[in-house]
């Protein structure tokens, strides 16, 4: 979905070249993208003998649905937990820390 989000009306061979470095072959990306279009993921446009891909759904909105269900299913509905699992293991740069402390005083206010 990246690669479509970031340029569309794709190919399924401009996406495979994109995700080259991934191994995944031309038909495993095209089965990919014809299921994301079965499940209402994408739209698709006959282009001669080839389709063209284009998302439906938005970014952010999967973005938060996907992220609701980790929060759900790995740390019992509580963000916090999540939060503290990657400070442990060192995964917040400064930068991630500062906007986590900025979003913090914004939502006190």
């Amino acid at each position: 979905m990246e690669v479509v989000w970031a340029q569309h009306p794709i190919t399924a061979q401009d996406v495979a070249g994109q995700l080259a470095d991934t191994g995944w072959t031309l038909a495993t990306v095209k089965t990919l993208l014809s299921r994301l279009a079965a499940k209402g993921a994408l739209a698709t446009a006959e282009d001669g003998r080839r389709y063209l891909y284009s998302p439906i759904v938005d970014r952010g909105a999967i973005a938060a649905g996907e992220s609701r269900r980790l929060v759900d299913r790995l740390f019992g509905g509580r963000p916090a937990p999540l939060v503290a699992h990657l400070a442990e293991r060192g995964e917040l740069s400064p930068d991630d820390i500062a906007e986590l402390e900025a979003l913090i005083r914004e939502l006190k206010s």
